[in-house]
Parts: structure tokens; C-alpha cells; sequence
């Protein structure tokens, strides 16, 4: 088997003998090394009407979760809601190896729920970003 950059890249290397795949680390630098990428979804939402932007935005994301979660190569969903600086974060983290066939996907259900979420009276700066993840 012939090794390209992108299948190291990737964290896969496959041994044709024992046909196992064995995860290997991508790296971005020296020691800084990864397995994880993961998809953000985040916006602001509005304190207003008692928090109806944040209630809606949440409603949204439990009826898309397990969409989300079922996902080849999902290895978790996390929201993060900071009430001083109104964000509201959707991260969902994939296994590397997985990442390219996300990607080429569209990142699963995003283009709809960024649309439904950019809907929501009182949600503004609808942004995504992606990067890797890993515990120390």
C-alpha cells in the first residue's frame, strides 16, 4: 500500500496483512499533534422577551441532535451558553479519519440548522469555525 500525505494526514495507515487500521497522530507542528476535528456552530443570542432567542436556539438544537449524533465518526456534541457575553456554541467533534467524508458533506445537518437558527428573532453573528481538539 502506497502512503500518501493525505491518508497520514488523515491519521489513518491501514496494514494490508492484518487489514486493522492503526490511528496515527496528524500534526500541525512539533508536539502539536491531533486525532480529533471538530465543527463549531455559534452565534449571540438576545436577552430579550426573557431569553426567547436562547430557548429557541436551544429547542433547535435537541431536535437536531440526534442527526448530529448519528453522524459516522461523531465522537461527541458539547454546547456551551455564556450568559455575559450571550453565545450560544454548538462543537461537535469527529474523529480525524472521518473528518474528509463530513466535510464533503457539508458538515452533516449545518446548512439547515444555520438557516433555521439565522430565523430565530433575537440570533445574530451566526458564524461556524473549524479546528482540533484534544485533552491534555
Amino acid at each position: 500500500m502506497i502512503l500518501t500525505a493525505a491518508r497520514i494526514s488523515r491519521g489513518i495507515v491501514q496494514q494490508p496483512a492484518a487489514k486493522q487500521l492503526v490511528r496515527t497522530m496528524g500534526t500541525i507542528a512539533d508536539g502539536v499533534e491531533f486525532d480529533t476535528i471538530a465543527r463549531e456552530w455559534r452565534c449571540k443570542w438576545s436577552a430579550d422577551g426573557d431569553k426567547a432567542s436562547l430557548v429557541a436556539a436551544q429547542k433547535l438544537l435537541s431536535s437536531t441532535l440526534p442527526t448530529i449524533k448519528s453522524i459516522d465518526g461523531v465522537k461527541g456534541v458539547q454546547r456551551i451558553v455564556c450568559g455575559g457575553c450571550l453565545d450560544f456554541k454548538v462543537i461537535t467533534s469527529l474523529d480525524a479519519a472521518k473528518w474528509g467524508d463530513f466535510e464533503s458533506g457539508g458538515h452533516g445537518p449545518e446548512e439547515d440548522f444555520l438557516a433555521k437558527l439565522k430565523a430565530i428573532d433575537g440570533i445574530t453573528e451566526v458564524e461556524t469555525q473549524t479546528y482540533t481538539i484534544m485533552p491534555m
